[in-house]
């Protein structure tokens, strides 16, 4: 069965690029990011990995760890982190899953068999300090991810956890966002807001980004 949103991250131990993965454990107090790739190698996931290093401050930034998962062995992620900080101009900073028995592909649904018997698709997990799955996106294999849209959907996510805000269509950081219809009380409303509030509709009002 698929994750579905709200549901507890598969906790896992796993070898990695970087010595024993207890996923959980690993996570600790942070964000989460976990994607998969169809395997080492591959030109779309080569650059992907590329800026997901490059983007170490801008994830540090909002307590957010990544980790990347293949199914091919960890001598394999060795040699192709070669090939990704040449070609990219970087060097890996985070984990690389070998997913060689396909433990984690099978507790997060990665294998779509109408797709591939063997390999994994392009999924990307975010997941909170609970451990809760709190974002799903599946790619296809020639589609690179839009990071910048990760980052974004983050931001999103942070913002309605710390400050009882959604964020509208096209949101952008530092753009006016939605107060959640379920505050109601004004004094909390006062309090959260200082910067005050337009009502468009009882159940629309916007107010200027709380933490800018």
């Amino acid at each position: 069965m698929s994750l579905r949103l709200g549901d507890t991250a598969p906790d896992f131990e796993q070898e990695s690029s970087e010595g024993t993965i207890r996923f959980h454990e690993w996570l600790g107090n942070s964000w989460g990011v976990l994607f998969s790739h169809p395997a080492d190698y591959t030109p779309v996931c080569t650059t992907e990995l590329g800026l997901t290093a490059k983007l170490k401050d801008e994830f540090a930034k909002r307590n957010v760890k990544a980790i990347a998962l293949s199914v091919d062995p960890v001598e394999s992620h060795h040699g192709w982190i070669k090939d990704i900080n040449e070609t990219q101009h970087t060097v890996v900073n985070f984990p690389i899953i070998a997913d060689a028995d396909r433990k984690v592909s099978e507790l997060y649904d990665l294998i779509h068999p109408n797709a591939s018997t063997t390999a994994t698709v392009r999924s990307l997990f975010v997941i909170d300090p609970d451990k809760k799955v709190r974002l799903t996106i599946t790619y296809p294999a020639s589609t690179g991810r839009n990071f910048d849209e990760i980052l974004r959907v983050i931001d999103s996510l942070q913002l309605t956890e710390y400050h009882k805000v959604a964020t509208p269509g096209n949101w952008k950081d530092g753009d006016d966002v939605v107060i959640v219809p379920s505050l109601q009380d004004p004094e909390e409303i006062a309090r959260r807001f200082p910067k005050g509030y337009k009502t468009i509709k009882p159940y629309l009002r916007l107010t200027p980004q709380p933490n800018k």
